[in-house]
């Protein structure tokens, strides 16, 4: 007998409890050692390990394994875990490029087998690989091999990425995951018009590195883009789609509040529409957003620790959470 949906809520429902609540992040800042803060994490079973990174790294393993063992239909994490199969191509095409191994870079889970990505890029058959990553990958390899440009290589796989995500999302029946792309979506292309206004790079890279997503005015954008970092920050501020303008009022006074205002945005559509959900895949993405964003804040506060922050400087950095 298969999975249930039932089964499944019920189950994460119960797993929330264990998940880090304001007052568990709030000692955890007040800590002024990574010691201190991997025998906290240790001692409350969020993971094994003798420094920040293993504890993560347990926690990552565990959380896979729970939700394979839990949703009825593994494939809603599709979207989410095909950025890591963009990253792990990335990396082999750069290493053998380079005639480095790098391994260690290698991030899972994947739905691309990494045997598969090394013959594709060794032996140029981009034909084996996914459909929406076939063509992208044969591009990234002979830009970074004729022009050797590491930055539009990475952009082109990341365009498709972000295409595919989107096919996805659209393909899986469910207005949060919809909705949580194209804000995620509408979100990289934002900062890939910051990032390039201030570099000046030309409308060529914009157009291949920008992807088409409801609500993004990517003509008006790539105009204002290339007439400079002044200019384009002027014109998204008149934006409401996706909450922009409080976000570019956000990158005004600091990138680093940006990042938190896009990432708090994403959490916040996964806390209105996941926590109160009583049926269908949501409540297992809003436990596995939860868990990711926990990791983000641990690494936030580690950086910290490490730099000897000011405590309150940490703190404007957290990411609200799930728990």
């Amino acid at each position: 007998m298969g999975l249930s949906y039932e089964f499944s809520i019920g189950s994460v429902r119960a797993k929330e409890k264990n998940l880090l609540s304001s007052s568990d992040i709030e000692q955890l800042v007040a800590y002024n050692s990574t010691d201190e803060l991997v025998r906290f994490l240790n001692e409350k079973s969020y993971g094994e390990g003798k420094n920040v990174d293993e504890v993560l790294k347990s926690r990552t393993d565990s959380l896979w394994d729970y939700l394979k063992s839990v949703a009825p239909d593994f494939s809603i994490f599709d979207p989410f875990i095909i950025e890591n199969d963009a990253h792990n191509f990335k990396v082999i095409l750069k290493g053998i490029m380079s005639g480095k191994k790098r391994e260690k870079l290698l991030v899972e889970p994947y739905t691309i087998d990494i045997d598969i990505l090394n013959k594709a890029v060794e032996h140029k058959r981009f034909d084996i690989l996914p459909d929406w990553l076939k063509d992208a990958a044969k591009d990234a390899y002979e830009i970074i091999t004729h022009k050797t440009d590491a930055r539009e290589s990475d952009a082109v796989i990341d365009n498709a990425t972000m295409r595919e995500m989107l096919k996805l999302a659209y393909a899986a029946d469910s207005e949060f995951i919809s909705e949580y792309f194209n804000t995620l979506v509408f979100y990289n292309n934002i900062k890939i018009a910051i990032r390039s206004s201030k570099a000046e790079t030309d409308a060529d890279f914009l157009n291949k590195a920008m992807c088409d997503v409801k609500e993004f005015r990517k003509s008006s954008v790539i105009s204002a883009a290339l007439k400079g970092y002044e200019t384009l920050i002027d014109e998204l501020s008149k934006y409401s789609e996706y909450d922009c303008k409080n976000a570019v009022e956000q990158y005004k006074a600091s990138p680093s509040l940006f990042e938190r205002f896009v990432d708090d945005k994403l959490m916040g559509l996964a806390i209105i529409c996941c926590k109160r959900a009583s049926e269908g895949c949501e409540p297992l993405l809003g436990y596995y957003l939860g868990v990711e964003t926990e990791k983000k804040v641990i690494h936030i506060i580690e950086s910290g620790i490490r730099t000897a922050s000011d405590k309150e400087v940490i703190r404007e950095r957290l990411r609200e959470i799930y728990g």
